[in-house]
């Protein structure tokens, strides 16, 4: 793990604030492990600027406080919401959804994933917030891709080329 720790994926602000506990068991522990050295750790590696981890693994009472999925990947350690922010020196500090949609377009072409969902994408540009990656250490990853639109339910399929991945 050259990039990102185990520590930098149980932190979280909600579970602070609320005074959770956010703890991992060992096989927690190992599918994050998987994780980062199979997917995040290559994909720092080719972007070449930091990226950083806004969710990581969900305890189940932290995972019900952040409003997650009932069967998130969070809470097995298989998944990390990341995003960039701007590289350049008239972007600020904050993120980039520029930057964010290349680091999609990274993530598809490597194709080692589970599941890649862009997180409130605009109605008209793939251009995410945040996105949700995950990777499984046992079992088949499926390299399905998912939009959240901004302000609606529910999940779109994208394509991989849609990312301009062939």
């Amino acid at each position: 793990m050259r990039y990102f720790t185990i520590s930098e994926l149980l932190r979280s602000d909600t579970a602070l604030k609320m005074g959770i506990w956010n703890g991992a068991n060992l096989e927690h522990e190992e599918n994050m492990r998987a994780l980062v050295e199979n997917v995040l750790d290559p994909l720092r590696a080719r972007y070449g600027h930091p990226i950083y981890v806004s969710s990581g693994y969900r305890c189940p009472k932290l995972n019900n406080a952040v409003n997650g999925a009932l069967n998130s990947q969070h809470m097995r350690g298989e998944a990390a919401d990341i995003y960039a922010k701007g590289v350049g020196p008239s972007t600020g500090s904050g993120t980039s959804m520029d930057e964010n949609l290349k680091l999609a377009r990274m993530i598809a072409e490597a194709g080692n994933f589970d599941q890649m969902i862009l997180e409130e994408v605009p109605e008209t540009n793939l251009n995410p917030r945040w996105i949700h990656v995950s990777y499984k250490r046992n079992g088949w990853n499926r390299r399905n891709i998912l939009k959240k639109v901004a302000g609606k339910a529910g999940y779109i399929t994208v394509k991989p080329e849609e990312l301009c991945v062939y």
